[in-house]
């Protein structure tokens, strides 16, 4: 039904359109060499003064009067700027190639001036950072790691130290919409949190929207996070890998049939577990690593039909086990993701292009512990096992529709099935009976419909104008909810722009966490009868002003949540498995929604950010002031309190300098107020035995911690430095990188305790003491390409 109303919506506008006398100016912008299809490039016409950008797949269309002479602009970061004349009195096809620049010619700085500039471009809330200046950016142990690099920019909050957890305006890690390949990520990190799973190396594009969402994006609060895939050199066979001090990489891709077909394939590997096991005692051995798998491929059909097929698979593994004499015990804690996407791309007309995917998602975490234990000749054993998971398969398929210069029209649709599976935990014993504590699988159904219109009604004016139709079905219940979205952009003289925007969206999904940092034992769980949605109401309004080659935007902002949800006191994530109470026989878990909580935030705050992203130097000035509370009835009283994750000022300087083709330096330095958390204000003690009824309360100390969060964390700073020194070898590039994290061994807190071991019989002495993850790390990594 969707999809049909989405068609004949679609059929109505040709209609109309076809009544005009126009022609259209339409093709491919692929690079040069590799044949990849390059999204965001801008193509402008000078005589019209208007233009467009390609999509995600490269594609563009442009309906114009026709003319004798039009002269096309074609430009985009990271390439050279290429210049068309054409005679266009008919409908045109025109294919294009980008050429890859190079730093030592002079006309790269000039062609900074073509680059698309920002004051016109209607989308506000949105950065994209080129994946080389990505890759560019000093890194813990040399991991290039893209989360990493997207915490720099303003609006996004950074965790706990060394964490790529992302709270971007207020919202948790769960109201990020993470796509790679149109596929959703449901956990995007290894090593706990500390790298993602994401290998710059097989990226094409990343794009970050912090607010005013086009219609097209729904399911999450806060963000959407795209991730394009590279595509595989079409005209010969490349590789490109690294060596570092905690892990390897390697990406190979190249040609099925030449200029038609190619793949993609790239491998990374942890082998932190490989030099540890030599120096463990053999009674006591403990092991971690992760691995992680892309691969793609795709084929050309023409002009009308593309075929794409990609995918995503890792693991992270943890283990332990210990022997003493007959006695042992071991465990371990393994999460991965899985994902998968075929999509098809089928251009109807010039004018209508089409793009219709299947997509696969999996999560899973599993916890494990075992033990053996032998007394008086008697042998006990213990087995327990608990896993948590979530699965979707989703049908998408969205259509761009360029009928004049004045309207760019997107339409969709989306179904997804997901199954929840809260936790399933098994205890076997041999000495109590069996407890097991099962959850029956979640089975929910999500629909999204959409339908967006840019419209370009005068030289200064762009508006962006849709609604999305969100509907989620789970336990009996179905929810429907509209989410109108409108962005505005007046362009005024010298490059200055204003811009407005306000956005409605619904989260039907939820994640539950005590950490507040994401880690993997976090539960993914519905929206049920009983628990509703989230949603969240924000506005916008922003200044940009591009210089040639700086760009600055300065925003702020306004966000309302409702429906968050959080554990209750003293819950979690062992209470709503059962863990806390398996050695009691034949006791079930409580229910996961006994144990929460709803309640509602409110973000706002100013962002400024001056980026420049072409010539020598590269790189961005960040800052950000902002203000998050929560307030939930049955925490704190019922008094809002400051989230986590609220920073007051957050800072970040970037910066990367290309001193000749063979030597770039790079450097970052970050300041950010610091986390507001839970301590106790001070401690009394219970004195007895008291008697209560058949229960003997003895001496006991009592914290009072007051108003939740109300401690802040010291400043949080850093400065990381890199050097890549690259030569050109007969056969292929070699790079070697040398970097230092927290250049000055800043002590930067990782949490907090209170120490009591001076305290005596007649005095009590508590001292707040704080551990530091990371003091001054360097590191050396190897790269290479051929």
């Amino acid at each position: 039904m969707l999809v049909r109303f989405t068609l004949i919506l679609l059929f109505s506008f040709s209609i109309i359109q076809a009544q005009t006398s126009r022609v259209t100016l339409s093709g491919y912008v692929r690079e040069q060499g590799s044949g990849e299809l390059l999204p965001g490039v801008s193509i402008r016409i000078t005589e019209r003064q208007t233009g467009t950008t390609t999509n995600a797949y490269g594609f563009y269309s442009l309906t114009l009067p026709a003319s004798d002479s039009l002269n096309v602009i074609i430009s985009s970061v990271g390439f050279q700027t290429e210049t068309r004349t054409l005679v266009f009195r008919k409908s045109t096809e025109l294919n294009l190639t980008l050429r890859a620049e190079n730093r030592q010619l002079q006309e790269v700085v000039v062609s900074a001036e073509q680059i698309a500039k920002e004051s016109q471009n209607v989308q506000m809330s949105t950065v994209s950072v080129p994946i080389q200046q990505m890759k560019a950016v000093p890194a813990l142990l040399g991991e290039k790691d893209m989360l990493k690099v997207l915490q720099l920019l303003p609006g996004v909050q950074k965790g706990s130290e060394g964490n790529s957890g992302l709270y971007i305006r207020g919202g948790g890690p769960d109201q990020n919409l993470i796509m790679l390949d149109d596929a959703p990520v449901y956990n995007s990190f290894h090593l706990f949190g500390f790298f993602s799973l994401f290998n710059g190396d097989a990226l094409k594009s990343v794009e970050l929207i912090k607010g005013g969402f086009p219609a097209r994006y729904g399911g999450r609060l806060s963000s959407v996070i795209e991730m394009q895939m590279k595509e595989g050199h079409k005209e010969a066979f490349h590789g490109e890998g690294g060596i570092g001090l905690i892990s390897s990489r390697l990406v190979l891709e190249g040609p099925i049939k030449k200029n038609q077909s190619s793949f993609i394939i790239s491998g990374r590997r942890t082998y932190a577990d490989l030099l540890l096991r030599p120096l463990l005692p053999r009674e006591n051995q403990a092991g971690y690593y992760f691995y992680d798998l892309n691969a793609k491929v795709n084929y050309d059909f023409g002009r009308r039909n593309k075929l794409y097929l990609s995918g995503y698979f890792g693991q992270d593994r943890f283990s332990f086990a210990s022997r003493i004499d007959a006695n042992s015990q071991g465990g371990g804690l393994n999460w991965g993701n899985a994902t998968a996407s075929l999509r098809w791309n089928h251009l109807f007309s010039d004018q209508l292009f089409a793009n219709t995917s299947l997509i696969y998602s999996y999560y899973q975490f599993q916890v494990d512990a075992r033990s053996s234990q032998t007394f008086n000749q008697v042998t006990s054993q213990y087995v327990l096992q608990n896993t948590s998971s979530i699965r979707d398969f989703s049908l998408k398929s969205s259509f761009d529709w360029s009928p004049s210069p004045k309207h760019a029209i997107k339409a969709g649709v989306l179904l997804t099935s997901h199954r929840f599976l809260p936790q399933t935990v098994t205890l076997e014993s041999s000495i109590a009976s069996q407890n097991v504590a099962r959850s029956q699988p979640l089975d929910s159904y999500e629909g999204g419909l959409y339908l967006e219109d840019t419209y370009h009604p005068t030289t200064p004016l762009r508006i962006n104008a849709g609604v999305r139709l969100s509907s989620f079905t789970t336990d009996g219940r179905t929810y429907v909810r509209p989410e109108p979205r409108l962005a505005v952009a007046y362009t005024f003289r010298q490059d200055w722009a204003v811009k407005a925007s306000y956005a409605t969206m619904n989260q039907y999904i939820h994640l539950l966490s005590n950490s507040g940092v994401g880690l993997p034992t976090d539960l993914w769980v519905p929206t049920t009868q009983n628990i509703a949605p989230q949603q969240s109401r924000q506005i916008a309004l922003g200044v940009v002003k591009d210089y040639r080659p700086f760009s600055l935007t300065l925003e702020g902002f306004y966000k309302k949540m409702d429906g968050i949800l959080s554990y209750k006191e003293g819950s979690s994530f062992l209470a709503s498995t059962g863990l806390e109470s398996l050695t009691e026989t034949n006791r079930q878990p409580r229910s996961w929604e006994e144990q929460i909580t709803a309640g509602q935030g409110w973000s706002y705050g100013t962002e400024f950010l001056l980026q420049k992203k072409t010539g020598r130097l590269t790189g961005w000035i960040g800052y950000t002031l902002s203000w998050i509370q929560n307030q939930f009835d049955e925490l704190n009283s019922g008094q809002k309190f400051w989230a986590r994750y609220d920073r007051r000022h957050d800072v970040s300087l970037v910066g990367i300098y290309h001193l000749n083709s063979r030597v770039t330096i790079s450097g970052t330095w970050v300041y950010g107020t610091g986390q507001a958390l839970s301590l106790p204000q001070s401690t009394f003690e219970i004195r007895g035995p008291i008697q209560s009824g058949n229960v003997s309360l003895f001496p006991a100390q009592v914290f009072d911690y007051n108003q939740r969060n109300s401690f802040r964390a010291a400043p949080y700073h850093r400065l990381d430095l890199s050097v890549q020194l690259r030569k050109q070898k007969r056969h292929h590039e070699r790079t070697w990188e040398f970097s230092l994290y927290n250049a000055y061994s800043r002590r930067n807190p990782f949490f907090y305790y209170i120490d009591d071991s001076e305290s005596t019989a007649t005095q009590s002495k508590r001292i707040l003491k704080q551990v530091s993850l990371f003091p001054i790390i360097p590191s050396i990594s190897y790269g290479f390409k051929f």
